[in-house]
């Protein structure tokens, strides 16, 4: 019984096979492997994609949110508010700068952040948030930068899911101060490993993030600040390039696929199906439903048998993690999040997957949740 997988890279490099190989075997015999044209032309495209000033490659998300936020200033004494329901990455970023991740509830709905509940959150040491473009599903841009405007917070956009959403006419990544991208390989834009990016239209800022991800260095071997090791490889910049080239052919495939599941899984009892915010533009990095009827995990498994793999992202929001346990926070403290993580579904998503595949996840679905 073949499978159906959550994503299948092997078939979107199939479509750009030979356009990929020659740009990198390009790179290769150029012997400029770290830094050079293709990061800089690459930089460059990825920021003229978002109508942004500037954006700068680094290693991975991860080191995106964490380069942004010590730009920034952000460290030891300062609160920066983010949702509980997210990758750690999130807030990994805020605590190893030293700073304290202060967590908000999401809603249902959306998954992101709920901006009922942020001001409420705020305190004198708040200095940033930080909101994530869950799932592909962008944050209600407008409100929180008047939120933030109002109490003179910085805001870190993490768009690790959702390059090419828009909220308005704006892409992701060029509302806040600065955004962080992954272009980890499962990506809507993803790489052939690690890699990850920041934009802003604040060349300060673009000056600090580049001297921090090469060892806190402006002039080799003169170091003005304790920075890091973080560049975007020039094989990776290279591959993302040829990438970006399809990118909004293949969010539109991905937004093709989400409303064929709208109309193949209407009306089935026991389930609540994502919807796109009004305002937004969702890219749909996954497909994540809502099993309130039944055990999530006994019907994942049941699917599993079936051949059709679906992930559970993410069974254990950020304020109960162990490595977070000495914020104090307890069970009960954001409900909402905690009741999704034990209910979300990300079914198969991804721009190749066929219209037989999912309506063999529809009647699949249909039949065991019958049972």
């Amino acid at each position: 019984m073949s499978q159906i997988p959550p994503v299948d890279l092997g078939r979107q490099y199939a479509t750009i096979a030979d356009e990929t190989n020659a740009a990198v075997l390009e790179v290769l015999s150029s012997g400029r492997y770290i830094g050079g044209t293709a990061v800089s032309e690459f930089e460059k495209h990825f920021a003229a994609y978002h109508q942004v000033n500037s954006a700068i490659g680094c290693n991975s998300g991860t080191d995106a949110l964490y380069l942004a936020l010590k730009a920034l200033g952000i460290g030891v004494g300062d609160e920066v508010i983010t949702s509980t329901f997210t990758f750690i990455a999130t807030a990994e970023a805020i605590a190893m700068c030293g700073a304290t991740p202060v967590f908000v509830d999401i809603t249902a709905a959306t998954f992101n952040l709920d901006l009922d509940q942020l001001e409420a959150a705020i305190t004198s040491r708040t200095k940033a948030v930080i909101p994530v473009h869950l799932f592909g599903q962008p944050v209600d841009m407008t409100r929180l930068g008047e939120i933030a405007q109002k109490h003179s917070l910085f805001i870190v956009e993490d768009c690790a899911q959702a390059t090419g959403a828009k909220w308005g006419d704006r892409q992701v990544g060029a509302w806040g101060d600065a955004g962080c991208f992954s272009f980890f390989p499962t990506k809507n834009l993803g790489g052939c490993g690690d890699g990850g990016a920041v934009t802003t239209n604040n060349p300060d800022l673009h000056g600090q993030i580049k001297m921090l991800r090469e060892h806190g260095s402006k002039v080799r071997y003169q170091h003005e600040v304790l920075g890091v090791n973080s560049r975007l490889d020039a094989v990776q910049a290279t591959i993302l390039a040829v990438k970006l080239r399809h990118l909004d052919l293949w969010n539109q495939q991905r937004q093709a696929i989400a409303h064929r599941y709208h109309e193949l899984l209407a009306g089935i009892e026991g389930i609540q199906l994502p919807q796109a915010t009004p305002g937004g533009t969702h890219v749909w990095n996954q497909y994540t439903i809502l099993v309130q009827a039944g055990d999530r995990d006994t019907l994942r498994s049941q699917l599993q048998t079936e051949g059709i793999i679906a992930m559970v992202y993410y069974p254990k929001p950020l304020h109960l993690q162990p490595v977070f346990a000495t914020f104090g926070y307890q069970s009960g403290a954001f409900p909402i999040a905690e009741q999704c993580s034990h209910q979300v579904l990300s079914l198969p998503m991804f721009p190749d997957l066929s219209i037989p595949e999912q309506e063999q996840v529809a009647t699949t679905l249909k039949r065991l949740l019958a049972a």
